[in-house]
């Protein structure tokens, strides 16, 4: 097998063209409730792990020290759509990372700056210094929406509900609004409808995954 080339992200399709792995092109797409209590031994094929030791442990879907190798879910996401998890981190360092509306392939390879192909959500992150919603980009004026005052408690579950619609993101913990932004040309289409755990060093947890179609906001 050739080597991959040396780059920040690479995608399965080019994978597949070196001789490094295969892709699957036919996922389902998500039009009712989707839910995983990752209440089994393994990840198994629904998730697509790029290279990292996700593990299930205790219940809940587990990593540590995956630098940016996702998994991503093998199901499309709705346009509008209402994601709910529960994440927790064992580590002061904190950070909690999910992606939306990636390509459901892509990962770092070279422990570089990061660039997703979709949305990134973290909490507690940079040594649990800095909560932020991402587009693309993890640095600099990728940052879309960000807060400093709040940390991480190493053993604490948190609930975090995502809402978007359009192009409008709402990110709760524990039922209180905490994060939002609008997109202005919002990710979507080919390219864009997977949501994938991520993790740079800390030992997190995720369980009771939830995803489902947006309702459409009252009054219309």
């Amino acid at each position: 097998m050739r080597p991959l080339p040396s780059r920040a992200v690479v995608s399965c399709t080019l994978a597949v063209a070196l001789g490094a792995g295969a892709c699957r092109t036919k996922d389902p797409s998500i039009t009712g409730p989707f839910v995983d209590a990752f209440d089994r031994t393994e990840l198994g094929p629904t998730w697509n792990n790029t290279g990292a030791d996700y593990r299930i442990a205790e219940g809940r879907l587990n990593v540590s020290k995956a630098y940016n190798h996702p998994a991503w879910l093998r199901r499309k996401l709705p346009a509008d759509v209402v994601i709910e998890v529960d994440a927790l981190s064992k580590s002061a360092a904190g950070d909690l990372k999910l992606e939306l509306f990636g390509d459901g392939e892509s990962f770092d390879t070279d422990k570089g700056s990061y660039v997703s192909s979709g949305y990134v959500m973290i909490l507690g992150g940079w040594n649990n210094s800095l909560s932020v919603i991402c587009r693309n980009n993890e640095h600099d004026d990728g940052r879309k929406a960000e807060r400093r005052d709040f940390r991480v408690e190493p053993g604490r579950t948190y609930h975090w509900t995502i809402t978007r619609r359009g192009g409008q993101m709402d990110w709760k913990i524990d039922g209180r609004p905490f994060l939002a932004w609008n997109d202005p040309v919002p990710l979507s289409g080919s390219g864009h409808e997977y949501l994938a755990v991520n993790n740079w060093e800390s030992d997190v947890y995720f369980d009771n995954l939830k995803i489902a179609p947006a309702s459409p906001p009252a009054g219309r």
